[in-house]
């Protein structure tokens, strides 16, 4: 019989806070993180908002005592979170550097947090630079596996903004089918003028606070943060204690558009479902979904109409992007933290922003925090190419 898998530590850093009590006093005040650019230069900072972390790269270097040549923003924003988890869950030096024991990290900006770097070097316009290391997609795992002597299998993955998410389902799928006793997942991505310049292209950086599930919603503010998750298997965890088990997830691809899910939520819709069978449970014993909920025109509409097919009563959901911007490929691995904090403290948050429905759905997303008793969570990542990824973590 397949391995249960439990969640033992989590760290976090995003725009509400450096760690997870940080995050979690925010979700509750109700604040939000979204703002003005202060520690990163672009020319889009006085027109657009972004949900930036508010600390930068000296303080993170000295809180970490990290100064290798090269290092990125990336890379601090990853180890900040990933330390915090590993201290939570009490994992030993040997556990770590167990064949055991695997790593996998989902990002997707990496080195390209310094844009201006690797143009000049790409293009040789300078000398070697201490940062050329640091391009490659798979830096941060690198950082990570050698600081920590990480002893099994160690992958990035990269489907956009469900990387991290996929990154927790890989790591539950190697405990499960026996390669693996404690999997180490998350993921993380810094502001970079690559992806801001890139979201503006497409037209969806929205001007103002973004309006998940609006009528009005009329873009994404951009975000930046890490998040972390120790798994491990039932069998080697012994009296430690749990925040939440993972119970289901799916992955599904809508094969609609390159940066676009289909109308009635195909993709979303089939993710859903299959965390739902594997879970094992019935759409109704769903207390919470922490949405995708991007506050663009095509991402709300369709995650409306798919959890209209999964749901004959919608429960309550929300989108944490309302608070932290679109962190991408640490999104899903950040949410499903808050995801997994609400059920732990038996609590709901809300979406911000919100004022008038869609009006093909009419749906109206959670609004205010709540205490709620409630046995079952859900977490939604849907990533560009129609990669679509739910988590569902249920109470041990």
């Amino acid at each position: 019989m397949a391995e249960r898998v439990f969640i033992t530590g989590m760290g976090a850093i995003s725009a509400l806070g450096t760690n997870l009590l940080e995050n979690h006093q925010q979700l509750i005040s109700g604040n939000s993180g979204i703002g003005t650019l202060k520690l990163f230069n672009s020319k889009y900072a006085e027109t657009c908002l972004f949900g930036e972390v508010k600390v930068n790269n000296d303080s993170l270097q000295s809180q970490l005592n990290i100064f290798d040549a090269g290092i990125t923003r990336t890379t601090l924003l990853a180890v900040k979170a990933f330390d915090e988890a590993l201290k939570m869950s009490g994992l030993s030096l040997n556990e770590l550097a167990s064949q055991q024991t695997t790593l996998i990290v989902g990002n997707t900006v990496g080195g390209m947090c310094l844009t201006d770097e690797l143009f000049a070097d790409a293009n040789l316009q300078s000398s070697e630079s201490p940062f050329t290391q640091s391009y490659d997609g798979g830096a941060v795992t690198l950082f990570l596996q050698k600081r920590c002597n990480i002893g099994g299998i160690c992958n990035t993955i990269n489907t956009a903004c469900s990387s991290s998410a996929n990154a927790i389902i890989y790591g539950s799928r190697l405990i499960k089918n026996g390669l693996a006793k404690r999997a180490i997942v998350g993921g993380v991505d810094s502001l970079s003028k690559f992806t801001i310049n890139g979201f503006n292209a497409l037209g969806i950086l929205a001007p103002q606070h973004c309006r998940p599930f609006d009528e009005q919603r009329n873009g994404l503010n951009l975000g930046e943060g890490a998040g972390f998750l120790v798994l491990e298997a039932e069998s080697v965890i012994n009296n430690k204690t749990v925040f939440t088990e993972i119970a289901g997830f799916g992955n599904s691809n809508d094969a609609y558009h390159p940066s676009a899910i289909s109308p009635n939520g195909e993709g979303p819709y089939l993710s859903m479902m299959e965390a739902l069978n594997m879970a094992q449970i019935k759409p109704e014993a769903i207390g919470f979904i922490n949405a995708h909920g991007t506050g663009t025109e095509n991402n709300d509409e369709t995650e409306s109409a798919a959890m209209q097919r999964v749901f004959s009563k919608v429960p309550p959901f929300a989108s944490s992007k309302s608070k932290i911007g679109h962190t991408l490929g640490a999104a899903g691995a950040l949410e499903a933290v808050f995801a997994i904090l609400g059920l732990h403290h038996q609590e709901i948050y809300p979406s911000y922003n919100f004022k008038q429905p869609i009006a093909a759905t009419r749906l109206k997303p959670n609004l205010s925090y709540q205490k709620k008793s409630y046995d079952a969570v859900m977490s939604n990542s849907f990533g560009f190419g129609g990669n679509c990824s739910t988590l569902i973590f249920t109470n041990p």
